[in-house]
């Protein structure tokens, strides 16, 4: 649901929708826990928030629905998680409003997915390629020719990268947040 949620809009609208969602529907982390740690619901739960919840947590109807759909197949997205990483990859991408962006993203949380690297993402190939050649300019297909040294790690060595600090300078916010709620 995270990567679901994350799709097409900042980083800081996502954790909003994620946190309220979390903190409404998510249940009580069990054993001894920080004070109002919560886990996410089943996928049951899912389906049974309503929609004007959704909504007054930013997320819009195609990211919602891509959202209930997760959830109609979860079984057999949990049977995927024996196979490969590529046929559970192929898997995921069946499920309509799931790409390989969320299908990555999903993986590297679910799995631990060391080699599932993030295409089709905006900034990654930008900071990844400065980090490593120092130009600012930056495609995945060059990201993938950089990486391929730590095939099999690669998703590892792009967030090693990321934590090492080496980034372009941040240009000035343009896009608003994304806050649907208040429509």
């Amino acid at each position: 649901m995270p990567s679901v949620l994350e799709q097409r809009i900042t980083t800081g609208s996502a954790h909003h929708a994620w946190r309220h969602l979390l903190n409404r529907y998510g249940e009580k982390s069990p054993g001894p826990a920080p004070e109002g740690m919560r886990i996410a619901p089943s996928a049951a739960v899912w389906r049974m928030v309503p929609s004007w919840e959704r909504h007054r947590a930013g997320v819009d109807r195609s990211r919602a629905g891509a959202i209930l759909r997760a959830c109609f197949y979860a079984p057999h997205l949990e049977e995927a998680a024996a196979t490969t990483l590529p046929e559970v990859m192929n898997r995921l991408q069946l499920i309509p409003g799931v790409g390989p962006w969320t299908a990555a993203g999903t993986l590297q949380r679910t799995l631990g997915a060391a080699d599932a690297l993030t295409l089709g993402d905006q900034h990654l190939p930008v900071q990844v390629g400065y980090a490593l050649t120092g130009d600012r300019g930056g495609t995945d297909e060059q990201r993938l020719l950089l990486l391929e040294p730590y095939a099999g790690q690669r998703h590892r060595a792009a967030r090693l990268i990321l934590l090492g600090g080496l980034l372009p300078k941040r240009r000035a916010h343009r896009a608003p947040h994304s806050r649907i709620a208040p429509m």
